[in-house]
């Protein structure tokens, strides 16, 4: 492990509640995941790793030459046995591919990014941290990653943007403050994701929900980031760091993560008190209720996929 001065082992917290957290990939997300990480005050310990070596240690350069200006977190570049003993990891590593698909595009990556993600899972069997996986498809490759490492603690982060856009294209149709807003994206993140408008709220109040406008404002809001600045970033990097913030116990709070719903990750509304979250149900329209079956059989299938593909490698 490379730094300007010993790293020892990252149980040994220099302050009270402090913790150590791995990012694995240093590509645009691993970048601004890092940067929001390093100024959270309960992060004291960065552990960066990438597909190269060249790419970690740079982006730890970078990090420790801002943290000279403004304090923070100390970064350091990591091996796979260092990330073992994390207390959380962040997993945005991105397989090289071209994505030339217009429809079901997170579903692209599939083929790509899961012998890069199962490399990862393999090399950190009985992880004992809190893992939130950002690479797409986020549902699937969360629950590869949980099966072949054993990882108990395994979240995707994708139902939680998609909330997010959500709420503010609602706001923004109403011209209400998006913090008045209270309804959820759960299921896929992608194209089976289900918007349970029948359970939104602005005010407290049912919420009228133009359906076809907001569909399309979650599926075309990404595509205008890529188009105009080569990818998403900071939407992504902010879920990821609101969610380590409850799941590390820093605050208390509801998130929408994909979680193990009997074998299948899928997107749900979580409670996280003390670090340990308890889904939310919610009561869904029978069409929602629909919507969120065919999430599943999707994502099932496509789970089902990468294990013959990775079974034929072994």
């Amino acid at each position: 492990m490379a730094s300007g001065s010993g790293l020892g082992h990252p149980g040994g917290h220099p302050v009270t509640g402090a913790r150590t957290v791995g990012v694995i990939g240093a590509g645009a997300v691993g970048q601004t995941v890092a940067a929001l990480l390093a100024a959270e005050p309960w992060c004291d310990r960065l552990l960066i790793a990438s597909r190269t070596l060249e790419a970690a240690r740079g982006l730890t350069t970078d990090l420790d030459d801002a943290r000279q200006l403004t304090g923070g977190a100390r970064p350091f570049t990591a091996t796979r046995t260092d990330m073992g003993d994390t207390d959380a990891l962040v997993v945005c590593l991105r397989a090289t591919f071209v994505n030339t698909r217009t429809a079901d595009v997170r579903m692209a990556g599939l083929a790509a990014n899961a012998p890069v993600i199962a490399e990862w899972a393999r090399s950190l069997i009985g992880y004992q941290g809190v893992v939130v996986m950002v690479t797409n498809p986020v549902d699937v490759l969360a629950r590869y990653f949980a099966d072949l490492s054993g990882a108990r603690r395994v979240y995707g982060i994708g139902s939680a943007t998609d909330t997010a856009r959500y709420r503010l294209a609602l706001a923004q149709h109403h011209r209400v403050p998006v913090e008045t807003v209270n309804g959820y994206v759960i299921g896929e993140h992608g194209d089976a994701a289900v918007i349970c408008a029948s359970s939104t709220t602005i005010k407290g109040r049912p919420a009228t929900v133009p359906l076809e406008m907001v569909t399309a404002e979650l599926r075309d809001r990404p595509r205008r980031i890529n188009a105009s600045i080569g990818r998403v970033r900071n939407g992504p990097a902010a879920a990821v760091v609101s969610a380590l913030r409850k799941l590390l116990a820093a605050q208390d709070g509801t998130d929408v993560l994909s979680v193990n719903r009997a074998g299948v990750w899928l997107g749900s509304p979580l409670q996280i008190t003390d670090g340990q979250p308890t889904v939310t149900p919610l009561i869904l329209s029978k069409r929602e209720t629909a919507q969120l079956i065919a999430a599943r059989a999707k994502l099932g299938a496509a789970y089902r996929t990468i294990n013959r593909e990775g079974a034929s490698l072994c």
